[in-house]
């Protein structure tokens, strides 16, 4: 992508923001049109660049998602779940898949009998009917994803267009919250997650959406090859990205999205050249100082409070006696279904019902892999572990993709506390499936090929 390409992406993104700030049901004429334009690119583009479109498109609709959510631009909650879907299954019907992505078509029959069990006890009626569809969306689009990804090609280049995909829709949504609360001070009055600095929406949701763009500008920033302006934006972008995830006071998203800034770099350090070493020491340096202007920053704006809610303190400097905010409890109540059910579990969609039946508390899982268990028993331990172990032993044998570790480690933390509520740890999933293709890597060892046949024939000649 040439650089002025990308800022006039940029500027409309922001001027999208705008649009729909003023305008709301510009938002779903928005939800429309890229769902016409990138089901035409699908499904115009050649075999040969379709996997490209598709995780490209995929990577869009995810990054977006929560944006269209908060401002009502979707015709039904889980819409931009199934338009991954829908996306994923044009790449399917012209690319196929490899045989070894049957674990996971296995990992989806799994999950059927669950359903049977929700329906056999509590009857066709049509709240059992969007509960079963509310739960399952995400493992089932978390499974295709898997399909079609595991072990497809792609190049390097491609990957980090990809990783622009998500975060240009990201833009749009930071560029709202900043429109939508100008004056945090005046919101912000506790060490609770935030909703009027989420942009009146869930403050989970939002803070983990801006974590894959706190990832996606870091790893741009200590990638780029360009000149120090353009680095700087990158820096700038990471700035904004962070500080409005930090005010959410939702600490999930957050917290994960440094984990995968880390992994990468562990990665990416020991692939390059002593040189390149050099470098990243020295940017890291000045992530690290951008990082600490952006708490201090926060800090300020939220009069202190930012500070006590990652202490785990309310509002008065107290210690809370759960840093889980409750989700320990979740946990366990979910254990014990599963417990009771061992088999074939208590049915999709019925653990929270079943809780509220027995406790009086309507709250939903906030873990995937607790959910997963207590709905689907052990048929469900089985699924889960295919989830957990097929990525591993995939990159026992293949280490090409430099995202690997990030990609998994958002899936497995985001689920841990955020369940699958949106559609991006099920599509990033898939994404550490990938096998990644480097082009300077051929290059070299072109060079190299033709270097020893130059050597060869000098040696000939003497």
């Amino acid at each position: 992508m040439k650089l002025s390409l990308y800022y006039k992406l940029l500027i409309f993104h922001i001027l999208l923001a705008m649009g729909i700030f003023l305008f709301k049901p510009l938002a779903l004429a928005y939800f429309l049109f890229i769902s016409v334009f990138f089901s035409y690119k699908i499904f115009m583009t050649s075999k040969k660049y379709k996997t490209f479109y598709v995780l490209v498109a995929c990577a869009y609709i995810v990054g977006i998602e929560v944006f269209l959510r908060m401002n009502g631009g979707t015709f039904f909650y889980e819409a931009c779940k199934y338009l991954v879907i829908i996306f994923i299954l044009m790449g399917l019907f012209t690319n196929g898949f490899t045989n070894d992505a049957l674990i996971y078509v296995l990992y989806i029959l799994l999950l059927i009998p669950g359903i049977y069990v929700a329906v056999s006890s509590l009857g066709f009626e049509s709240d059992i009917r969007r509960a079963v569809a509310f739960n399952l969306s995400g493992p089932v689009c978390l499974g295709i994803a898997a399909v079609y990804c595991y072990k497809r090609t792609i190049r390097f280049n491609q990957l980090k267009l990809i990783l622009v995909a998500f975060l240009l829709p990201l833009v749009s949504m930071t560029a709202y919250l900043f429109l939508y609360t100008p004056n945090l001070q005046e919101v912000i009055t506790g060490t609770g997650s935030n909703f009027a600095a989420s942009g009146g929406f869930g403050p989970n949701q939002v803070a983990t959406v801006l974590g894959i763009g706190i990832f996606v500008t870091a790893s741009k920033f200590f990638m780029s090859k360009e000149l120090i302006f353009h680095r700087l934006i990158d820096l700038f972008l990471l700035g904004l990205f962070g500080f409005r995830a930090l005010v959410t006071f939702s600490r999930g998203g957050v917290i994960t999205a440094m984990i995968m800034v880390l992994f990468f770099l562990g990665l990416y350090y020991v692939k390059v050249n002593f040189k390149t070493k050099f470098k990243i020491k020295f940017l890291v340096l000045v992530f690290l100082v951008m990082m600490g202007l952006v708490w201090i920053v926060s800090s300020i704006q939220t009069s202190g409070f930012l500070d006590m809610r990652y202490a785990n303190q309310d509002a008065a400097g107290r210690e809370k006696e759960d840093i889980t905010t409750g989700r320990v409890d979740l946990l366990t109540y979910e254990l014990g279904a599963f417990m009771d059910n061992p088999f074939l579990g208590i049915g999709v969609g019925n653990i929270k019902e079943l809780r509220k039946d027995e406790t009086g508390v309507e709250a939903a899982s906030h873990n995937e892999m607790s959910r997963i268990i207590a709905e689907h028993g052990l048929l469900g331990v089985f699924a889960f572990l295919i989830l957990l172990i097929t990525p591993l032993v995939f990159r026992f044998n293949n280490r090409s993709n430099l995202f690997f570790y990030s990609f998994y480690l958002f899936w497995f933390l985001t689920i841990n506390h955020s369940a699958m509520r949106i559609a991006a740890p099920a599509f990033i999933y898939g994404l550490c499936l990938l096998n990644v293709t480097y082009e300077g890597k051929k290059i070299d060892n072109r060079r190299k090929t033709i270097d020893n046949r130059k050597e060869n024939l000098e040696a000939l000649k003497l």
